[in-house]
Order: structure tokens, then C-alpha cells, then sequence
């Protein structure tokens, strides 16, 4: 492969490549840089880029491999950032404007594991203010595109993360989830990401000047958009290891026991009142004929108080939200945003005092409910979105946008309430008349068993194929 087509290579095609000598790291992340700068400025996905940084990172990394030290996991591997977790010397803006300025000391925990394993950063992606929309736009840095067209949002809070390596600019991109931020975006650009569990990955931010709400601590979670389903298994073990600065990570290996036998995996079409779009329906019969074809054993299920636990849960976030963040939001947030949080507050009431506290509380029998099915099933297969992906800046239309773009989600922050892991890959290729899109479908998966949702992720991937190439024919 010519050297200027090397931003194609899937991560762990790079660090194959790297490590037997096949090509230089410097040589892998000048072509994701060229691709950046080639597709970037019609994307606005990277809104800092540390091509001088990364270059002369890469170069120190092929000296050091040439005097005898050892090729790191992630060795040469083009990754990107998103701007709302700590990266030294480079500002934690949130989509903020008033945090434009506000420079990290030190490196979050998965950015000082990413760098050990010897990925180079290369840019930093967009969020929307606060990270909380699944759309991506705020008044710092404008909005992010979609590569598939400007008919899908990008999804949000990592919207720019999304676009960013589906459009090719690294084989790696950080994002976050506390009700979806990482399964909107993969869902929205056709990526694949597993939403890893509660304590699974270590987090902090060296910048922050008070401790999160206890729901944020337990919801939010750091993890990777990759093209690829192999590619979480070769990056999620870097992602996990330990630091001792998150007190409550969980310090567990990537792959857990074999289980025996064919592998159950509950299957339900469920949206719980919203309508089920035709494309949606036949991406999650693709995804459970493809796991049937796999050996696993799929058996259509009722899924336990799953509605229940979605709205008790974000009810409880927003509770937790209006309590620590209200103030903030009203006084920095643009109007966009308060009235999309206007329009959460109605949709979502929050719980407040004691209700609040019995909330988090009955979290856990949420938890435990699921935790049993989850022994009968250690897998389910379930819709993410009940239509496919939403237009740009429909969660700022009015109730019905946020109905439609966050109210029908139920299938995700529910997750994040519960816990669990949840993997997000695409299974089919609508052609709509706005446009082409992809539809992805969710695995979830029993606590710390992100490796058996990978696995399932990589199997449908094995049927369906990857998104990436289909969309670089488009974009060229």
C-alpha cells in the first residue's frame, strides 16, 4: 500500500504493520494527518490539531524501536481526543466557551495509558456544550458534519469522535458515554464502540476543581469508536488498566472465562410505544441471523423492567444534573442549550430530595433484576434507536425533537443506569430517500464481560461488513 493511502488501515492492520517493521510509525501518522487536512475543514470533527506534536512523537517512537526498545500494544496507532477529558497543556473545553482557557496540568488516566501503549495523538474532536446533547454543535467551536452527508447528525456528546475515524483521521478515537455518547455517534457514522461497564475504565480529570455527582461518577464512562469490532479487542485492554487516581476502577483482565456451551443471546424488537422503522427491523434480523450462523443460541425475550429503569434513571441524572450543574448551565450555557435542557426537565422530570436519594437507591434492584436475566442470557440483542438516525439539530426542535432524539432511546441510558456493558455495530445500509445511512444495532452484554459483547459485535461485522470502505467511495 502506498504510504499515502496508510490512514485506510484498520488499528490493528497499523500496529501489525509497525511492529514488524512494514512501515514506520512516522510514516502511519503523517497519512492519517494528510487525511485530516484533506477532509477535516467540510467536517469540523477535529477542532485542535497536534499534527507538529504527533509527528515528532512518531519520530521518537521509530528511534526507539530502532535502537532495540519494544514496540508498545498500540504502537504507531493515529488516535484522537475528545476536548472534554484532560490532555496536558491543552485546554478541557467541554464545548465551553468560558473554558477555552482552562489548560490541563496532566493527563487524564486513558490518555496516560493510550500514550504508554505507544498511540500518537493527532487531534482533538468536538463536543457539544457540556457534552450533553446527542448532537454535536456549540457556539466554541460551530457544528460537526456528518460524513455520510449533511442530511445525519453526527450524533453526540462524541459527535466529533464519530465522524472523525469513520472519515478516516486516525484508527482510534476517544469518547465518552453517560447516556449514549459513545453509541450515538457510532450509531449515527456507522462505527462500532462498546459502552464498557461501571469502574471498567479508569477516569479523572486533573483539571477539575470538585468531585462529580455520584450518579455521573457510576453512568459516565471512557471508551473508543473504532471502524472495526477487532479493533476494541486490541485497544480496550490499554484502555482498562489501572491508575490509582480513580479509586473505584476495577481491576479485572479484558477476556473473562469461556462460557460453556453455545452462548444464549435474548433477542427483542421492543421500543417500548415508539414505532419501529423497516430498516431498523431487518438490520436486527441481519444481526440475529448472523449470530445464529455464529453457534450462539438466540432466543426471542421479554426484557426485564427495562422501561422502568431507562426513566427512573434519567429522571435521576436529571435530577442529579439540575442539583450540581443547574447554576453553571444557566449561567454559561448558550440558549440553545437551556432550552434543550428546558424541554429534558419536562420530558424527563427530575427527581429532587428524597426522591432523588430512593432513585439512586432502587438503582440497585434495577441492577440485580437484570443481573439474574443476564445469567439465563449473557447476551441480548436489542434495538438502539427505534428509527434510524435523527437530522442535525432535531433535539433543538421543540418536544418532539427531543422526543424523537432522546425520549425513543430508552434502549441507552438505561445501560448507563444499569451499568452494563453495551456494544453498538452497524448490521445494515439504508438507502432513504434523504440519503444513505447506516443502522446499527445494540449487545449488551453481563457486567465485566465487554469481551463476549466484542465478540458478538465482531461476528455481525463477519456478515455485514465494514462501513468504512462503502463511505470512503462516497466521500471521494
Amino acid at each position: 500500500m502506498p504510504d499515502q493511502d496508510l490512514w485506510r488501515l484498520s488499528a490493528s492492520e497499523t500496529v501489525k504493520a509497525t511492529t514488524a517493521g512494514d512501515i514506520t510509525a512516522e510514516a502511519a501518522v503523517n497519512a492519517a494527518i494528510d487525511r485530516m487536512n484533506a477532509v477535516n475543514p467540510a467536517l469540523n470533527a477535529v477542532v485542535e490539531d497536534l499534527s507538529e506534536a504527533a509527528l515528532a512523537r512518531a519520530n521518537a517512537l521509530d528511534k526507539a524501536r530502532a535502537a532495540g526498545a519494544p514496540a508498545g500494544p498500540l504502537h504507531g496507532i493515529p488516535v484522537t481526543i475528545k476536548v472534554n477529558v484532560d490532555q496536558k497543556g491543552h485546554a478541557t473545553t467541554n464545548g465551553v466557551p468560558i473554558l477555552k482557557d482552562m489548560i490541563a496540568p496532566d493527563d487524564a488516566p486513558l490518555v496516560t495509558n493510550l500514550l504508554a501503549a505507544g498511540a500518537v495523538v493527532i487531534g482533538r474532536t468536538n463536543t457539544p456544550e457540556f457534552s450533553f446533547r446527542a448532537d454535536t454543535d456549540n457556539p466554541l467551536y460551530g457544528r460537526t458534519h456528518n460524513p455520510w452527508g449533511k442530511h445525519i447528525s453526527p450524533g453526540g456528546s462524541s459527535g466529533g469522535a464519530g465522524a472523525s475515524v469513520m472519515a478516516g483521521i486516525g484508527a482510534l478515537a476517544h469518547g465518552n458515554d453517560i447516556g449514549g455518547s459513545l453509541r450515538f455517534p457510532a450509531a449515527a457514522n456507522g462505527a462500532v464502540t462498546v459502552k464498557p461497564g461501571m469502574g471498567r475504565v479508569p477516569a479523572w480529570n486533573p483539571s477539575q476543581q470538585a468531585e462529580r455527582g455520584m450518579l455521573a461518577q457510576s453512568m459516565s464512562v471512557q471508551g473508543l469508536l473504532t471502524r472495526t469490532a477487532a479493533d476494541l479487542h486490541l485497544a480496550m485492554p490499554t484502555m482498562i488498566k489501572p491508575d490509582p487516581r480513580d479509586p473505584f476502577h476495577v481491576p479485572l483482565p479484558w477476556r473473562g472465562d469461556p462460557l460453556d456451551g453455545p452462548i444464549k443471546v435474548g433477542f427483542t424488537k421492543e421500543t417500548y410505544g415508539f414505532d419501529l422503522h423497516p430498516e431498523v427491523s431487518k438490520a436486527l434480523d441481519t444481526a440475529r441471523d448472523a449470530l445464529t450462523d455464529a453457534g450462539y443460541h438466540v432466543i426471542e425475550i421479554d426484557p426485564p423492567e427495562l422501561r422502568e429503569a431507562a426513566l427512573d434513571g434519567y429522571r435521576a441524572l436529571m435530577g442529579e444534573v439540575l442539583a450540581m450543574m443547574g447554576p453553571e448551565l444557566r449561567a454559561h450555557g448558550s440558549p440553545t442549550i437551556n432550552a434543550i435542557f428546558d424541554e429534558y426537565y419536562d420530558q424527563f422530570p427530575p427527581f429532587e430530595g428524597t426522591e432523588l436519594l430512593q432513585a439512586m437507591a432502587k438503582r440497585s434492584h434495577y441492577a440485580r433484576v437484570w443481573s439474574l436475566f443476564l445469567q439465563d442470557y449473557p447476551l441480548v440483542l436489542t434495538p438502539f434507536l427505534p428509527q434510524p438516525f435523527f437530522a442535525p439539530n432535531r433535539d433543538a426542535e421543540g418536544p418532539e425533537g427531543v422526543r424523537e432524539a432522546l425520549g425513543s432511546a430508552l434502549w441507552s441510558y438505561s445501560m448507563n443506569y444499569l451499568g452494563l456493558p453495551a456494544g453498538n455495530v452497524p448490521a445494515r445500509l439504508a438507502e432513504l430517500p434523504q440519503g444513505p445511512q447506516p443502522i446499527n444495532v445494540q449487545i449488551v452484554g453481563r457486567r465485566w464481560r465487554e469481551d463476549l459483547v466484542v465478540d458478538a459485535c465482531v461476528a455481525i461485522e463477519n456478515r455485514v461488513g465494514t462501513m468504512c470502505d462503502t463511505l470512503w467511495e462516497r466521500m471521494n
